[in-house]
Protein backbone atom coordinates (compact mmCIF):
# COMPACT_ATOMS: atom_id res chain seq x y z
CA UNK A 1 0.00 0.00 0.00
CA UNK A 2 1.58 3.29 -1.20
CA UNK A 3 0.92 7.08 -0.23
CA UNK A 4 2.01 10.13 -1.92
CA UNK A 5 2.29 12.89 -0.01
CA UNK A 6 2.36 16.52 -2.06
CA UNK A 7 3.49 19.55 -0.35
CA UNK A 8 2.39 23.39 -1.00
CA UNK A 9 3.66 26.34 -2.85
CA UNK A 10 6.88 27.75 -1.82
CA UNK A 11 6.87 25.26 1.61
CA UNK A 12 8.67 21.83 1.35
CA UNK A 13 8.77 18.42 2.47
CA UNK A 14 9.00 19.41 5.85
CA UNK A 15 5.09 20.35 6.43
CA UNK A 16 4.29 17.34 5.49
CA UNK A 17 7.44 14.80 7.56
CA UNK A 18 5.04 13.97 10.68
CA UNK A 19 2.33 12.78 8.27
CA UNK A 20 4.58 10.43 6.26
CA UNK A 21 6.53 9.08 9.48
CA UNK A 22 2.94 8.72 11.01
CA UNK A 23 2.08 6.31 7.63
CA UNK A 24 5.76 4.73 7.69
CA UNK A 25 5.06 3.55 11.25
CA UNK A 26 1.84 2.57 10.35
CA UNK A 27 3.50 0.32 7.58
CA UNK A 28 2.77 1.89 4.27
CA UNK A 29 5.26 2.72 1.29
CA UNK A 30 5.37 7.22 1.40
CA UNK A 31 6.85 9.00 -1.20
CA UNK A 32 7.37 12.93 0.13
CA UNK A 33 9.04 14.28 -2.79
CA UNK A 34 10.34 17.90 -2.65
CA UNK A 35 8.93 20.04 -5.71
CA UNK A 36 11.61 21.54 -7.91
CA UNK A 37 12.44 25.33 -6.82
CA UNK A 38 11.35 24.24 -3.35
CA UNK A 39 13.15 24.26 -0.49
CA UNK A 40 16.50 26.27 -1.63
CA UNK A 41 16.00 30.28 -2.04
CA UNK A 42 12.78 31.52 -3.44
CA UNK A 43 14.53 32.72 -6.36
CA UNK A 44 15.63 29.47 -7.74
CA UNK A 45 11.56 29.00 -7.89
CA UNK A 46 11.63 32.14 -10.35
CA UNK A 47 12.74 29.41 -12.52
CA UNK A 48 10.15 26.79 -12.36
CA UNK A 49 6.50 26.69 -13.12
CA UNK A 50 3.24 24.09 -12.44
CA UNK A 51 4.80 22.08 -15.63
CA UNK A 52 8.01 21.20 -13.36
CA UNK A 53 6.10 21.02 -9.97
CA UNK A 54 3.38 18.53 -11.46
CA UNK A 55 5.98 16.36 -13.14
CA UNK A 56 7.62 15.55 -10.13
CA UNK A 57 4.68 13.99 -8.65
CA UNK A 58 3.79 12.63 -11.69
CA UNK A 59 7.11 10.81 -11.69
CA UNK A 60 6.61 10.00 -7.51
CA UNK A 61 3.16 8.12 -8.59
CA UNK A 62 4.25 6.48 -11.45
CA UNK A 63 7.13 4.94 -9.16
CA UNK A 64 4.77 4.15 -6.05
CA UNK A 65 2.60 2.34 -8.94
CA UNK A 66 5.57 0.18 -9.94
CA UNK A 67 5.97 -0.88 -6.20
CA UNK A 68 2.61 -1.05 -4.66
CA UNK A 69 -0.92 -2.75 -5.63
CA UNK A 70 -2.69 0.21 -4.75
CA UNK A 71 -1.72 3.91 -4.57
CA UNK A 72 -3.53 6.60 -2.46
CA UNK A 73 -2.42 10.78 -3.14
CA UNK A 74 -2.58 12.92 -0.29
CA UNK A 75 -1.81 16.83 -0.60
CA UNK A 76 -1.76 19.89 1.06
CA UNK A 77 -2.34 23.26 -0.06
CA UNK A 78 -1.44 23.67 -3.10
CA UNK A 79 -0.22 19.83 -2.93
CA UNK A 80 -4.04 19.52 -2.64
CA UNK A 81 -4.26 20.74 -6.42
CA UNK A 82 -1.82 18.59 -7.71
CA UNK A 83 -3.31 15.69 -5.81
CA UNK A 84 -6.93 16.56 -7.80
CA UNK A 85 -5.10 16.62 -11.11
CA UNK A 86 -2.97 13.52 -10.72
CA UNK A 87 -6.63 12.07 -9.56
CA UNK A 88 -8.33 13.38 -13.00
CA UNK A 89 -5.30 11.95 -14.97
CA UNK A 90 -4.90 8.61 -13.26
CA UNK A 91 -7.96 7.84 -12.63
CA UNK A 92 -8.53 4.01 -11.61
CA UNK A 93 -4.66 3.23 -11.15
CA UNK A 94 -5.38 5.95 -7.77
CA UNK A 95 -7.33 4.15 -4.89
CA UNK A 96 -8.47 7.43 -3.20
CA UNK A 97 -7.31 11.08 -2.39
CA UNK A 98 -6.84 13.20 1.39
CA UNK A 99 -6.60 17.06 0.61
CA UNK A 100 -5.93 19.37 3.62
CA UNK A 101 -6.58 22.87 2.69
CA UNK A 102 -7.09 22.34 -0.89
CA UNK A 103 -5.98 25.67 -3.17
CA UNK A 104 -8.42 26.36 -5.98
CA UNK A 105 -7.73 29.81 -6.93
CA UNK A 106 -5.47 32.99 -6.09
CA UNK A 107 -8.07 35.46 -4.31
CA UNK A 108 -5.40 38.41 -4.08
CA UNK A 109 -7.48 41.24 -6.43
CA UNK A 110 -4.31 42.00 -7.38
CA UNK A 111 -3.60 38.48 -9.34
CA UNK A 112 -4.71 39.54 -12.16
CA UNK A 113 -2.07 41.88 -12.97
CA UNK A 114 0.25 39.23 -12.46
CA UNK A 115 1.13 38.34 -16.23
CA UNK A 116 2.49 42.25 -16.39
CA UNK A 117 4.09 42.57 -12.95
CA UNK A 118 5.91 39.50 -12.91
CA UNK A 119 8.17 41.91 -15.70
CA UNK A 120 8.69 44.32 -12.99
CA UNK A 121 8.51 43.15 -9.71
CA UNK A 122 10.23 39.83 -8.79
CA UNK A 123 8.67 39.25 -5.43
CA UNK A 124 5.91 39.80 -2.68
CA UNK A 125 5.61 38.88 0.47
CA UNK A 126 5.89 35.35 1.84
CA UNK A 127 2.94 33.19 2.68
CA UNK A 128 4.35 30.17 4.66
CA UNK A 129 3.87 28.89 8.20
CA UNK A 130 0.18 29.97 8.92
CA UNK A 131 -0.07 28.06 12.36
CA UNK A 132 -2.27 28.39 15.61
CA UNK A 133 0.26 25.82 17.44
CA UNK A 134 2.57 27.79 19.62
CA UNK A 135 6.66 26.71 18.82
CA UNK A 136 5.71 25.19 15.31
CA UNK A 137 6.68 26.61 12.33
CA UNK A 138 6.58 25.88 8.69
CA UNK A 139 9.90 25.68 6.53
CA UNK A 140 8.69 27.76 3.44
CA UNK A 141 10.01 30.91 1.87
CA UNK A 142 9.98 34.60 3.61
CA UNK A 143 8.97 35.77 -0.41
CA UNK A 144 6.86 34.82 -3.37
CA UNK A 145 8.09 35.02 -6.72
CA UNK A 146 6.06 36.65 -8.87
CA UNK A 147 6.68 34.54 -12.69
CA UNK A 148 5.93 31.36 -10.02
CA UNK A 149 2.21 33.24 -8.66
CA UNK A 150 1.54 33.99 -12.54
CA UNK A 151 2.00 29.95 -13.31
CA UNK A 152 0.29 28.91 -9.81
CA UNK A 153 -2.90 31.06 -11.04
CA UNK A 154 -2.64 29.53 -14.61
CA UNK A 155 -2.55 25.80 -13.09
CA UNK A 156 -5.62 26.15 -10.74
CA UNK A 157 -7.52 27.38 -13.53
CA UNK A 158 -6.22 24.30 -15.58
CA UNK A 159 -7.12 22.34 -12.36
CA UNK A 160 -10.78 23.84 -11.87
CA UNK A 161 -11.94 22.63 -15.51
CA UNK A 162 -10.61 18.84 -14.40
CA UNK A 163 -12.30 18.72 -11.21
CA UNK A 164 -15.25 16.52 -13.06
CA UNK A 165 -12.87 14.35 -14.21
CA UNK A 166 -12.24 13.26 -10.49
CA UNK A 167 -13.96 10.35 -9.42
CA UNK A 168 -11.96 8.26 -6.60
CA UNK A 169 -12.76 8.38 -2.72
CA UNK A 170 -12.29 11.53 -1.18
CA UNK A 171 -11.25 12.99 2.51
CA UNK A 172 -10.95 16.85 2.72
CA UNK A 173 -9.87 18.21 5.53
CA UNK A 174 -9.92 22.27 6.28
CA UNK A 175 -9.60 24.90 8.51
CA UNK A 176 -12.13 27.45 8.88
CA UNK A 177 -9.59 29.91 10.53
CA UNK A 178 -6.99 29.70 7.20
CA UNK A 179 -5.23 32.90 6.25
CA UNK A 180 -4.08 31.57 3.03
CA UNK A 181 -6.62 29.86 1.74
CA UNK A 182 -10.24 30.38 2.30
CA UNK A 183 -12.95 27.80 3.02
CA UNK A 184 -14.42 29.00 0.08
CA UNK A 185 -12.17 26.89 -1.90
CA UNK A 186 -12.99 23.22 -0.55
CA UNK A 187 -16.50 24.36 -1.21
CA UNK A 188 -15.74 24.65 -4.92
CA UNK A 189 -14.20 21.53 -5.40
CA UNK A 190 -16.42 19.47 -3.51
CA UNK A 191 -18.99 21.24 -5.73
CA UNK A 192 -17.11 19.94 -9.09
CA UNK A 193 -15.62 16.37 -8.26
CA UNK A 194 -17.75 13.80 -9.39
CA UNK A 195 -16.57 11.31 -6.41
CA UNK A 196 -19.95 9.52 -4.59
CA UNK A 197 -17.69 8.84 -1.59
CA UNK A 198 -16.54 11.84 0.04
CA UNK A 199 -15.62 12.94 3.45
CA UNK A 200 -15.55 16.53 5.09
CA UNK A 201 -13.83 17.62 8.26
CA UNK A 202 -13.51 20.58 9.91
CA UNK A 203 -10.47 21.18 11.66
CA UNK A 204 -11.46 24.01 14.08
CA UNK A 205 -8.16 24.11 15.86
CA UNK A 206 -6.11 24.95 12.76
CA UNK A 207 -4.74 27.19 10.10
CA UNK A 208 -3.60 26.86 6.99
CA UNK A 209 -0.93 24.60 7.91
CA UNK A 210 -2.57 21.89 9.78
CA UNK A 211 -0.36 19.01 9.43
CA UNK A 212 1.79 21.02 11.78
CA UNK A 213 -1.06 22.37 13.94
CA UNK A 214 -3.17 21.04 16.88
CA UNK A 215 -5.01 19.00 14.52
CA UNK A 216 -2.32 17.12 12.83
CA UNK A 217 -2.90 13.99 15.24
CA UNK A 218 -6.45 14.02 13.63
CA UNK A 219 -5.33 14.40 9.83
CA UNK A 220 -2.98 11.62 10.39
CA UNK A 221 -5.69 8.75 11.98
CA UNK A 222 -8.23 9.85 9.83
CA UNK A 223 -6.05 9.34 6.97
CA UNK A 224 -4.84 6.66 7.80
CA UNK A 225 -8.36 4.93 8.43
CA UNK A 226 -9.80 6.08 5.14
CA UNK A 227 -6.45 4.14 3.72
CA UNK A 228 -7.59 1.06 5.65
CA UNK A 229 -11.35 1.48 5.29
CA UNK A 230 -11.21 1.41 1.09
CA UNK A 231 -8.28 -1.04 1.26
CA UNK A 232 -10.81 -3.42 2.99
CA UNK A 233 -13.53 -3.11 0.62
CA UNK A 234 -11.03 -3.85 -2.28
CA UNK A 235 -10.39 -6.93 -0.37
CA UNK A 236 -13.96 -8.19 0.36
CA UNK A 237 -14.42 -6.97 -3.39
CA UNK A 238 -11.57 -9.94 -3.82
CA UNK A 239 -9.04 -7.66 -5.21
CA UNK A 240 -5.55 -8.06 -3.97
CA UNK A 241 -5.11 -5.65 -0.86
CA UNK A 242 -1.33 -5.69 -0.22
CA UNK A 243 1.56 -3.73 -1.29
Amino acid sequence: MGVLLCHGFTGSPQSLRPWAEYLAEHGLTVSLPLLPGHGTRWQDMQLTGWQDWYAEVDRALRELLERCTQVFVFGLSMGGALTLRLAAKHGDAIRGIVLVNPANKVHDPLAVALPVAKHFIRSTAGIASDIAKPGSAEVGYDRVPTKAAHSLRKFFQLVDTELPQVTQPVLLLHSPQDHVVPPADSERILARVSSTDVTETLLEQSYHVATLDHDAERIFADSFAFVGRLAESVGREGAASGG
